[in-house]
């Protein structure tokens, strides 16, 4: 059974424990159904604005990927005639990871 964890209920009770002061305002940023991976990260940069770039790269190889998010940056590289390149930095990746992904069965073309 492959069933996602309910994310908008772990990030209200994050937000609830690490900022009690500021619970009502952040609250409203999971009011929106949070269904892939983008979204959490979203949603995680917008809580954690990361200045440490050691966090930053440890983080980043923490990042883990959904089909329907895959097919995504893929739709928005097709989209806006992005290079692979182009993609990868804008999404934070390595060219290796775009490449490897269009070689798969994810290409919406």
């Amino acid at each position: 059974m492959n069933t996602m964890p309910n994310y908008n209920r772990i990030y209200e009770d994050l937000i609830k424990d690490m900022f009690p002061d500021k619970s009502n305002e952040l609250l409203l940023l999971v009011t929106k159904k949070i269904e892939n991976s983008l979204d959490v990260i979203e949603l995680n940069e917008q809580l954690f604005k990361k200045n440490n770039r050691e966090k930053m790269e440890y983080n980043q190889r923490l990042k883990a990927y959904d089909v329907e998010s895959i097919k995504a940056i893929l739709k928005y590289q097709e989209d806006n005639f992005l290079t692979n390149s182009e993609l990868a930095s804008l999404f934070r990746l390595s060219r290796n990871t775009v490449t490897k992904w269009k070689k798969m069965t994810f290409h919406t073309s």
